[in-house]
């Protein structure tokens, strides 16, 4: 998933975060000034924008930018691609695969792009519902295909590490639209994914 970028973050926003994390820690009991913890709040400030960097990135531009004119006009799919997210009600991961289908009708995109929507989508804070129509919305609205299929397959901690704690439990979400709203087309990019 590392695309070779240098990870710069906004002094103010890192500084307030910095100031929340410290006091978070030190409300749940712990002391800041510990050896261990002393920089935990500047890390995690930083991972926390790394994570929702999605905020700041525009799918549609991504798609824009290596948009090419192709008579193709059979099934393209990206499978198993890998996704991470934090659920936005308890900001805890849900990690899994994405797989994206389209069938072209005059453009094609660079395929790494269609990961990089996945990307942009996934680094929010989500549920994996809106996370599967944000993907399918984005490569619909910006290359106006025949049809999307968008399917993922996802493992969530807040299900896993509290509640009810289920540990070998895979949420699945589809989206589809144009052709592969008929049956024949979604079936058939679903066996292609599950081979």
């Amino acid at each position: 998933m590392a695309y070779n970028k240098i990870e710069t973050y906004d002094e103010k926003v890192t500084n307030d975060l910095i100031q929340h994390y410290k006091s978070s820690i030190e409300l749940l009991g712990e002391d800041v000034e510990r050896e261990g913890l002393q920089k935990t709040p500047e890390r995690v400030a930083k991972a926390m924008q790394f994570l929702t960097e999605g905020y700041q990135m525009d799918a549609k531009a991504i798609l824009e930018g290596a948009k090419f004119t192709e008579a193709y006009s059979e099934m393209v799919i990206v499978k198993d691609i890998e996704l991470y997210s934090l659920c936005e009600h308890h900001m805890l991961p849900f990690f899994g695969k994405a797989h994206i289908a389209y069938i072209p009708n005059g453009y094609i995109t660079g395929l790494s792009k269609l990961a990089r929507v996945v990307d942009v989508f996934a680094r929010r804070l989500q549920v994996q519902e809106r996370l599967t129509h944000q993907i399918l919305d984005a490569i619909q609205e910006t290359l106006q295909p025949l049809g999307v299929g968008v399917v993922i397959e996802a493992q969530h901690l807040c299900m896993m590490m509290r509640g009810v704690q289920k540990q070998n439990s895979v949420t699945t979400t589809s989206a589809f639209s144009g052709q592969f709203e008929d049956g024949r087309t979604r079936n058939e990019f679903m066996r292609l994914i599950t081979k």
